[in-house]
């Protein structure tokens, strides 16, 4: 299903090249005051147009079908739509006959028995996470005094992420990317051990962004050669604050009030226009082939807003979660 959350849902739809994308929103508290411009933001940092990122360019004007009125949340589900403008649709008829190495043509045509939408990669181009991205803005809404920063660490391997950029698209090729993902202002107390745990419930909205390949917190894969003293935060304030932030700001599924950190792999573009050998399956015969379309040198210029939303979403739940139970603790109490 293409939906998450247990109280602040969120589900997406629509194909690359179909007549739209968007996201429909469930259990947004009543109230909450929103407009259009609030999402024209996170949009435009997801928008395409600069260097490394693909020529296709759409305006993404938010349409809110239902779930606003007088400019609040009327509590009822809220459906955002974004008209798909500029296609084209003939770049991807090769495709069906030779998948594209390390794309989901392979896998998507096994599970929808080949009747999805290959066009523009159909649902599983990155178009669809601009439903993800409006998402991400109303649950940054939801979430009182959380702020969120996001920055490329390296490209390919390199500290020079414009270099490495343009060297890839010189070549015909694409590069990968590590991203730092901060989150301040998150109060104590959200998530659940084990299978509800904070880090989990992150992990997994991330991973519904195209192109992520590993999601690390705080020390993350380098406590794995560290000693308990080097990686244990100290604490230095009754508010639970610590000296130094290894565990990323979750401690046992459950956000401590630090800082969380959290480091995202994003892979490099699986569609290139440099050539690569693969099969043919319509011949059975090995091909070269090389990507036609408008693609990005460097999905991560993009999807960094779109990692931020989904982290963002997995928040806004637990909280909405806790401010749950805090009320039956509270009605308890009160009898």
């Amino acid at each position: 299903m293409n939906g998450t959350g247990r109280i602040f849902r969120v589900s997406i739809f629509g194909e690359s090249h179909g007549p739209a994308i968007g996201a429909v929103l469930d259990g947004i508290p009543p109230g909450l005051p929103l407009a259009a411009e609030d999402f024209f933001a996170d949009l435009a940092r997801r928008r395409a147009g600069t260097p490394g990122t693909t020529p296709r360019v759409e305006d993404d004007e938010p349409e809110i079908l239902s779930g606003l009125f007088e400019g609040h949340c009327s509590g009822t589900p809220l459906c955002i739509v974004f008209r798909n403008r500029d296609t084209r649709s003939s770049d991807y008829e090769r495709f069906k006959r030779i998948p594209r190495p390390g794309h989901a043509d392979y896998t998507s045509g096994l599970r929808y028995k080949g009747y999805g939408d290959p066009r523009g990669s159909g649902h599983f181009s990155g178009r669809v996470t601009a439903g993800l991205v409006a998402a991400g803005v109303v649950a940054k809404k939801i979430l009182p005094g959380a702020s969120f920063s996001t920055r490329i660490l390296e490209a390919g391997g390199s500290a020079d992420i414009e270099e490495a950029i343009a060297c890839a698209a010189a070549d015909g090729d694409s590069v990968g990317a590590l991203v730092e993902l901060r989150v301040r202002g998150i109060e104590p107390g959200l998530g659940e051990p084990f299978f509800e745990a904070a880090e989990s419930r992150i992990a997994a909205n991330i991973y519904a962004v195209p192109a992520v390949r590993g999601v690390e917190f705080g020390d993350g894969f380098a406590a794995a050669r560290m000693r308990g003293s080097e990686h244990n935060d100290p604490f230095i304030g009754l508010d639970g604050s610590t000296a130094k932030n290894g565990a990323g700001g979750i401690n046992g599924g459950i956000t401590n009030g630090n800082e969380l950190v959290i480091r995202v792999a994003i892979k490099p573009a699986s569609t290139i226009a440099r050539e690569q050998e693969t099969l043919n399956f319509e011949s059975g015969a090995m091909e070269r082939l090389s990507g036609e379309g408008r693609h990005d040198s460097c999905i991560a210029l993009r999807a960094m807003v779109a990692l931020e939303a989904a982290c963002a979403i997995a928040l806004a739940d637990l909280y909405l979660i806790a401010k749950t139970y805090t009320t039956e603790r509270e009605r308890k109490q009160s009898s």
